[in-house]
């Protein structure tokens, strides 16, 4: 329904408004802050998938017995 709402003029407002609340120069900082929390999420992210265990079993050619010599 919102799909068709927006059009180019409303996105145009939308970073004025954007701009007279916060401010010119206090928009970089924000923008840095923004990717520095994106960059951090993103780590956690795939830290996460690194630490989740998995099925596959290690593969070996011999024999699993300590006791077995070779």
């Amino acid at each position: 329904m919102l799909g068709n709402a927006f059009s180019g003029w409303h996105l145009v407002i939308i970073l004025f408004i954007i701009l007279l609340l916060f401010g010119a120069p206090k928009l970089p900082g924000l923008a840095k802050s923004l990717g520095q929390s994106m960059k951090i999420f993103k780590t956690e992210i795939k830290g996460d998938k690194a630490d989740a265990p998995t099925d596959e079993t290690p593969k070996t050619d011999g024999p699993v017995d300590p006791a077995a010599k070779p």
